[in-house]
């Protein structure tokens, strides 16, 4: 990638970058030639895929740790990309956590577990990294939600819940920050072969009723998430912000 979408001389950071899409987003960043810096709760995880991406891109990659609940963790890991970088551009939230659970099996601890990571998780990060973007008058938050920001699923209640609160903590944000130079959108994604979908993947049957409700019949590839996030990363972007950009196969057009 190049020209509109060359990101040479940003600085990005993922959370819950060691997997999954936040990995795969990571990987696109700095393809695209952005320093990037990944963030998980587990330092074994972080640094074995910090030096993967690193191998696969050919661009240093920084592990950070730390729990997105935790404002002083954060804070503490956002100390540390500033002082790699002098900066960051670009923010991914991509940290979360699915349990599914009938209504009247949801115990009150799974029901905080995902709120605090998908939405008070999205809140802090924001919080550590905004005043370092208004200082510069430029930034990127990208907030990953779901094609469950927008439409409902049995037996996601919680779940549901958090990514339609992070569509909106995206679009209240995108107001607040507008004249600032910092645009703050959110991709929904659909159904990815990534782990937290496993017990869904391995249950033919759920993966069957899963996909019946995607008009393309299938889930998404890893790779498809990266031309969203360069994207909406980009100066290409640059008039976007309180977007919803959905990457689901048709899901929520259906």
């Amino acid at each position: 990638m190049g020209g509109l979408f060359d990101l040479t001389g940003d600085a990005a950071l993922v959370t819950g970058g060691s997997t999954g899409l936040g990995r795969q987003m990571a990987r696109a960043l700095a393809m695209a030639g952005a320093q990037v810096a990944i963030l998980s709760r587990r330092w074994d995880a972080v640094t074995a895929a910090a030096e993967a991406l690193a191998q696969e891109t050919g661009r240093t990659i920084v592990p950070l740790v730390g729990d997105v609940t935790e404002g002083g963790q954060i804070e503490r890991a956002i100390g540390e990309a500033l002082a790699h970088f002098g900066k960051i551009d670009v923010l991914v939230n991509n940290a979360g956590v699915n349990i599914r659970e009938p209504i009247e099996r949801i115990r009150d601890e799974h029901w905080r577990r995902i709120w605090h990571t998908n939405v008070t998780g999205v809140m802090i990060c924001c919080r550590a990294v905004v005043p370092h973007m208004r200082r510069a008058g430029y930034g990127r938050i990208i907030n990953i939600g779901s094609a469950l920001s927008l439409v409902g699923l049995a037996e996601r209640t919680g779940y549901a819940a958090s990514k339609g609160a992070v569509l909106q903590i995206t679009r209240t944000l995108a107001v607040e920050l507008a004249r600032e130079g910092i645009t703050v959108n959110c991709i929904c994604p659909g159904p990815f072969a990534t782990e937290i979908n496993r017990s869904v993947l391995e249950d033919p049957a759920k993966s069957a009723d899963l996909l019946a409700h995607v008009p393309m019949g299938r889930w998404g590839r890893l790779e498809e998430i990266e031309a969203p996030v360069v994207f909406l990363a980009s100066r290409a972007a640059g008039y976007v912000t309180g977007a919803c950009l959905s990457v689901d196969g048709g899901w929520t057009a259906a």
